[in-house]
């Protein structure tokens, strides 16, 4: 998988994410699990640009 696919599936797990955060979170479940889901996978965007603005090099 190319930095670039690689990048649309983060971005694609994240909106998801975000969506079952709001979702179980309006019922008043726990989502600090998905929450650090989601923090994870910041930090892997941010790494995948970073890796992709070095190929651009």
């Amino acid at each position: 998988m190319n930095l670039n696919d690689q990048l649309l599936e983060l971005k694609s797990t994240y909106i998801r994410l975000q969506g079952d955060i709001e979702k179980l979170g309006s019922t008043g479940n726990d989502v600090s699990h998905l929450e650090k889901q989601l923090e994870s996978i910041e930090n892997e965007i941010k790494e995948t640009r970073k890796a992709m603005r070095a190929a651009d090099k």
